[in-house]
């Protein structure tokens, strides 16, 4: 995936390319075609023929046959390294590639689809879903030369799946020159929300895994102390229908607002400052990259630190941490709604710290672990020409 598709991994993906460019390295993006055009500048990006996914109508599948064709599309070019963003498809293809060109192998393990699959397949099992999830991570991570995770927590669960490759912790960093200005008035102003109305700022992909259900159901706790509170909700997914109706269900339908997807250079900048916070209740986040954004538009944050937000909620650095309970973190709110002075407080502390999230830095870092690799593999080959194979797990 990668835009017009926009998510954390398109993110992460832009984010590096562009940071690695800046630092005198050429970056080749092999990504799906999409029906709807994209934004980005093109330049550098191999798009790939694609079709749709049934159970999945966001993301795009490459077909085979554009994909049998995509050495040929590359080039001489002397690449050094292949680095694959989305396993499945994907996965396999970075691999051919790799070993076509005799060149190492890295992934970045973005998702914990442990809790991520079984929301896409509903007829199936839950622990089945999971057992998948486990075992093709633990496949597809001891086939790369070695594996990128952006957090402590996502490398505790690889480790313990069995995952033997090299692994580096590396979260992608924010461009702090592209999370500048934004109009929160104008904002307020063109969906009618009253200037001092109190609004609770939700962005991201409207996907069950958000845990946007939890949300919901602790706004009834705020409705309770601010009867005239607005959560909104800005993206597009799966989980829109079933969330819709569930505001119906809550009668929370003058408490709610579904504002689609915004453009990231505009339109959604104005969103983050248009709200007095940004709330957050995912529980499978690997990083959790839309925190630090909100943190450097000086937007203060009330989220739970669990899986990869964990390695950046700290006390005293632009947010209230919650607990996973509706109360509590509803207690949370209220508490800052309460409290122009502690907004202001933590407004200033979250631009401060997401300074420290520099992507600059972490382009660098991903760079040097880039030629740690290539060293190695330069002493030892990681993988005999022919096929990759893993436990028997062979992939030709």
């Amino acid at each position: 995936m990668y835009f017009p598709r926009v998510n954390g991994v398109s993110t992460s993906i832009h984010t590096f390319r562009h940071e690695l460019q800046a630092i005198g390295h050429e970056v080749i993006v092999v990504a799906p075609d999409y029906p709807q055009p994209s934004a980005v500048d093109e330049q550098g990006i191999v798009r790939v023929a694609s079709r749709s996914i049934p159970l999945d109508p966001e993301d795009r599948l490459m077909r085979r046959r554009a994909l049998q064709e995509l050495p040929a599309r590359l080039g001489t070019r002397a690449f050094d390294l292949v680095h694959i963003q989305t396993p499945f498809i994907a996965h396999y293809a970075g691999l051919r590639i790799a070993r076509e060109l005799g060149v190492p192998c890295v992934a970045t393990y973005h998702t914990f689809f442990e809790e991520y699959l079984y929301h896409y397949v509903p007829f199936a099992p839950r622990a089945l879903m999971r057992g998948l999830a486990r075992e093709f991570s633990r496949r597809q991570g001891n086939q790369v030369d070695a594996l990128v995770v952006p957090s402590r927590a996502m490398l505790s669960a690889l480790t313990g799946y069995g995952v033997l490759s090299p692994m580096s912790i590396l979260p992608t960093g924010i461009r702090m020159k592209e999370l500048a200005g934004g109009d929160g008035a104008a904002f307020r102003r063109q969906h009618g929300i009253p200037a001092n109305r109190p609004l609770l700022v939700h962005i991201g992909r409207v996907a069950f895994e958000k845990n946007i259900d939890f949300l919901l159901r602790m706004l009834q706790s705020v409705r309770a102390r601010y009867p005239d509170v607005l959560l909104l909700i800005a993206g597009e997914g799966p989980a829109l229908p079933h969330l819709k109706k569930l505001v119906h269900k809550l009668s929370l339908d003058t408490n709610v607002m579904f504002v689609g997807y915004l453009d990231r250079a505009s339109a959604l900048l104005d969103c983050f400052r248009a709200g007095d916070m940004f709330v957050f209740a995912s529980r499978t986040e690997t990083q959790g990259l839309v925190l630090l954004e909100a943190m450097a538009l000086g937007v203060p944050v009330v989220a739970i630190a669990e899986m990869g937000t964990i390695d950046i909620l700290k006390a005293g650095k632009g947010a209230l941490i919650a607990t996973l309970e509706e109360d509590a973190f509803a207690d949370a709110v209220c508490r800052l709604l309460a409290s122009p002075a502690l907004r202001r407080q933590l407004a200033v502390e979250g631009v401060q710290y997401a300074a420290e999230w520099d992507a600059a830095k972490q382009a660098q870092r991903l760079a040097d672990f880039y030629a740690e690799i290539l060293a190695m593999r330069a002493v030892a080959p990681a993988r005999e020409s022919g096929a990759y194979a893993v436990a028997g797990d062979r992939i030709d």
